[in-house]
């Protein structure tokens, strides 16, 4: 079982806003991915949820599905950039498999899933 790093995760704001405002986008339905390249073998990953979506409690769950959705394809991506995952409106009802669906479907519109893996 693979583990989501606390080093693998976005925390300061700083870092938030430099993917956010230089990084590339790509939307579905649930997702918006927003993608930084950076030197180096790093890979780093930030979760959102925005007030609009709910209550805390609603906007936590978003956040762990999407968390969990990266954590099981994480050795699917490739390395060399931060990615922030921000979850829109219809997102608030989706079960898991479909929220894993949509990041897979965003990452491989990003290209940063490894070479053979889909």
């Amino acid at each position: 079982m693979l583990k989501l790093a606390k080093r693998n995760i976005l925390r300061n704001q700083r870092m938030f806003q430099k993917v956010y405002l230089h990084g590339r986008s790509w939307a579905n339905r649930y997702l918006v991915l927003y993608v930084f390249p950076v030197i180096g073998p790093e890979r780093k990953a930030g979760f959102a949820a925005g007030k609009k979506l709910g209550n805390a409690v609603t906007r936590n769950r978003l956040k762990r599905l999407m968390r969990e959705s990266y954590r099981r394809n994480q050795e699917q991506l490739a390395d060399g950039f931060y990615c922030l995952l921000v979850a829109r409106k219809p997102a608030v009802g989706a079960k898991e498999p479909k929220m894993e669906r949509a990041f897979l479907e965003l990452a491989g519109r990003a290209s940063i899933l490894r070479q053979g893996k889909v």
